[in-house]
């Protein structure tokens, strides 16, 4: 209970209304924690990721491609080769330079377990530049692109 004046003179006098500022304002600070916290609240969103959209980078003069055939043959350029010389063949291609950017394609029906056994491959021979090949959404246009792998 509050108290007031009088007009009158000195008797103080008890207040029957309610003082709802302080009400308001506990109203206000767990409205802003409530407006804080709710998005922060949904933990788990199932996404579905777009086709890139980003510019093809330019292609150097002469690309190494290498191919995983949906037999799961390898070829570097045109020449199928197999997995044990798949090394000596990229670093014939490269003269031995290494750190060649190798652009790594394959069909789309090659298992995922596949593609990473081929980049362990290329990891293991020395060739750490790895640049995956795949064909553009349609809403940038037909033809390759390249997505360089960490």
């Amino acid at each position: 209970m509050s108290m007031k004046f009088n007009d009158d003179g000195e008797d103080l006098t008890e207040n029957g209304e309610i003082n709802v500022t302080p009400f308001i304002d506990v109203m206000l600070v767990l409205l802003i924690i409530f407006m804080v916290a709710a998005p922060l609240s949904t933990v788990d969103v199932p996404v579905d990721l777009p086709v890139s959209t980003a510019a093809p980078k330019k292609k150097p003069d002469k690309p190494l491609y290498l191919t995983i055939k949906s037999d799961f043959t390898i070829a570097v350029g045109n020449d199928t080769l197999a997995r044990g010389g798949m090394a000596a063949a990229l670093d014939k291609e490269t003269n031995g330079d290494r750190k060649r950017r190798v652009f790594l394609r394959a069909d789309k029906t090659v298992p995922y377990s596949e593609l990473m056994e081929v980049m362990n491959l290329l990891r293991a021979a020395g060739y750490l530049k790895v640049a995956l090949v795949g064909l553009e959404g349609t809403t940038v246009g037909e033809g390759q692109q390249h997505v360089d792998a960490p």
